[in-house]
């Protein structure tokens, strides 16, 4: 079984994942084009949004 801190990536952990800036990762929130939670202060992007979101792009290329 995976601990939460697993599925909860930071902002920095999609930006090197996806090799994409801050402000673009941002937008991506903004946009609602990928999910994120915020927890006080904290914005975290859960694991399954990142993989949903990576899967639409590689559909929508194909």
């Amino acid at each position: 079984m995976t601990t939460a801190s697993a599925e909860l990536l930071t902002v920095p952990e999609v930006m090197s994942t996806l090799k994409l800036g801050r402000s673009t990762v941002y937008d991506l929130i903004r946009s609602r084009r990928l999910v994120s939670i915020t927890i006080g202060r904290a914005r975290r992007i859960p694991a399954d949004s990142l993989r949903a979101y990576v899967a639409r792009q590689i559909e929508e290329a194909a």
